[in-house]
């Protein structure tokens, strides 16, 4: 009995140490990218059971490949005319739709005829259920200067949920559409979406923020337009409460934590009912009549076909049009339908139930078989009430995690050497890959991730930077206050770096007085600013040299990026280097 019961506490202690471990390193990440997979998995089962009915008043009008051909032809250029999309407007309009969307940029054109924009314009003002399309993004200033959008265009929005922050969808720039088109309407709506690292699109912004303003993402003002006119409902201030949900009437919209909300996927390409373009302005061209009727229906207007590259890839589907996925957000929001995801406690505090039912059978039932057999029951069991809650309530619960947790267990308590073996195993890669001093990444983690960073970003074309730092005149700082003073002052400065940078980017020890920072997924642009800001904030820090004394150094800083400095490991290090030189030969303590 004294050994059963010094086992469990064996199991117990185990337990923490893994949820622990897990909260605390780059594990966690690995978890949540497998769980997405889990996510993908359990919505392509549901697609194809045929469970959930798309929204049949949802039309795409779509400029397909046969209808782009039919625009080169006719009219001998692409974009269309805007006064044709007026014409489209009118023959829409004329059978009374709930709205008219197009997922399209109406920006500045040289090639627009006289006249041909002021026509698309005064179809905005006349109706009042059109929509269009904006999009905000970080371009340099140098490129394009930031514009203030009307008031009227922004929304307010109240957050009391502590998970939820709205930066990464903060951008600095916007490329505006035709100012005559935003005179006339508030119904613009942001195109920004959100791809997860794998380049996956689960989940869509709900707003994004600009100039310290809330925009509302074009599906979802389309959607409010709908509910306005059906439900009479029409707030004033968009709130979302502590627990991430965006209440809107009677809908609970859960919020992740980046802003985005998750979406609900009813099926592959061609979900929703499509019209080529070419067909609805044959009609137009030889006022025939069109066969199909436009009355009470949500039209949107978009592009699928391959050659003009709005394509996505979603859960369900590898290749899937911007289009369908802004009508799968209108559908989503209509119908209440988006994924909530469960708190990541409850999935915790689950997975410890599970794996001490595993562990308790592990320790009582002498039978190898019965045990296994236990094990893949109850995983098995857990993983349909996961399916079956997504599938019937819209609820995303883990699976990693308690799967885990199990697994582990499991295998702990039938091999305890062999975990406690793994354990020592695990230190020492640790220490293989961790500089003791600074606790940063030593600089074969370096190399490696500056290889895979280059890989991933040539597989999915995103960009991604490259800090490298030294501290100034270190050599003489140890002359003068001494070398255990001078590993007191990298061991600050290393920590300072990653308290200064997000958990996604990569801190190292580059070698001696130098460290390093990979940040995927960003530009050069961004990665500046980071720079700068990490200088400044080094700058002004007093660092503790013993219980005596303090003193302040400096830094200086060479950044790079992918693609514009090189395409190989070696460009963009070299690159940095080369910055880092002439950031020490201009005097010190700056970026260049």
């Amino acid at each position: 009995m004294l050994k059963k019961i010094l086992y469990s506490l064996w199991i117990a202690v185990f337990l923490l140490f893994v949820i622990y471990t897990a909260k605390n390193t780059n594990f966690n990440t690995f978890l949540d990218a497998v769980e997405n997979k889990t996510f993908d998995l359990r919505q392509s089962v549901i697609v194809k059971s045929g469970y959930k009915k798309p929204n049949r008043n949802i039309v795409i009008v779509a400029i397909d490949d046969a209808s782009y051909e039919y625009i080169l032809e006719k009219y001998g250029e692409w974009p269309l005319p805007r006064d044709i999309y007026a014409k489209l407007i009118d023959y829409i309009e004329a059978q009374q739709p709930k709205s008219i969307a197009f997922d399209l940029m109406f920006v500045k054109s040289l090639r627009s005829k006289p006249g041909a924009d002021e026509a698309l314009a005064e179809s905005f003002k006349k109706y009042p259920n059109i929509y269009t399309a904006m999009n905000l993004d970080n371009q340099s200033v140098d490129v394009r200067r930031p514009v203030e959008l009307p008031a009227k265009l922004s929304v307010k929005v109240t957050n009391y949920s502590k998970d939820i922050d709205f930066d990464s969808l903060s951008f600095l720039n916007c490329r505006t559409i035709l100012p005559e088109i935003i005179n006339n309407t508030q119904n613009i709506g942001m195109i920004n979406v959100s791809r997860a690292d794998d380049g996956i699109l689960r989940k869509m912004p709900v707003f994004v923020k600009y100039q310290g303003k809330y925009y509302p993402q074009l599906a979802f003002r389309v959607g409010m337009g709908i509910i306005k006119q059906e439900e009479n409902y029409n707030p004033h201030e968009f709130i979302i409460d502590r627990s991430s949900n965006l209440l809107l009437n009677n809908r609970k919209i859960f919020i992740d934590k980046d802003g985005g909300a998750i979406l609900n996927w009813y099926g592959s390409t061609g979900t929703y009912q499509q019209l080529p373009l070419y067909r609805l302005l044959k009609a137009i061209d030889s006022n025939e009549k069109f066969s199909y009727k436009f009355n009470n229906k949500i039209v949107y207007f978009g592009t699928t076909a391959s050659s003009l590259f709005d394509i996505k890839t979603i859960p369900v589907a590898k290749i899937y049009p911007g289009v369908e996925v802004q009508a799968t957000y209108v559908n989503n929001l209509l119908d209440n339908n988006f994924i909530s995801k469960v708190d990541k406690r409850i999935t915790v505090i689950l997975g410890v139930i599970l794996a001490a039912i595993i562990g308790y059978l592990v320790i009582n039932i002498p039978s190898a078989a019965i045990v296994t057999l236990s094990f893949v029951s109850i995983y098995s069991l857990y993983i349909l009430f996961a399916y079956f809650i997504m599938k019937y309530h819209n609820m995303w619960i883990g699976i990693v995690y308690p799967i885990m947790l199990g697994i582990i267990i499991f295998i702990s308590a039938f091999v305890v050497k062999y975990i406690i073996k793994s354990r020592d195993f695990e230190q020492q890669y640790l220490l293989a890959t961790t500089d003791g001093l600074t606790e940063l990444y030593n600089h074969r983690y370096f190399q490696e991730q500056m290889k895979m960073q280059v890989e991933q970003s040539k597989r999915y074309e995103i960009p991604f930077s490259l800090i490298i730092i030294d501290i100034d005149f270190f050599k003489k700082f140890n002359d003068t206050f001494g070398h255990q003073a001078g590993d007191a002052v990298l061991h600050q400065v290393a920590q300072l770096l990653k308290q200064s940078v997000r958990s996604t980017d990569i801190v190292c020890r580059y070698g001696g007085e130098e460290m390093s920072i990979i940040l995927p997924n960003t530009s050069k642009e961004m990665s500046v600013i980071t720079a700068e800001k990490i200088c400044k904030r080094v700058a002004a820090k007093r660092f503790k040299l013993n219980n005596y004394q303090e003193s302040n150094v400096t830094i200086s800083l060479g950044v790079s990026s992918f693609p514009e400095d090189g395409d190989t490991t070696q460009e963009i290090i070299e690159a940095a280097d080369k910055r880092l030189y002439q950031s020490k030969h201009n005097g010190r303590n700056r970026v260049t």
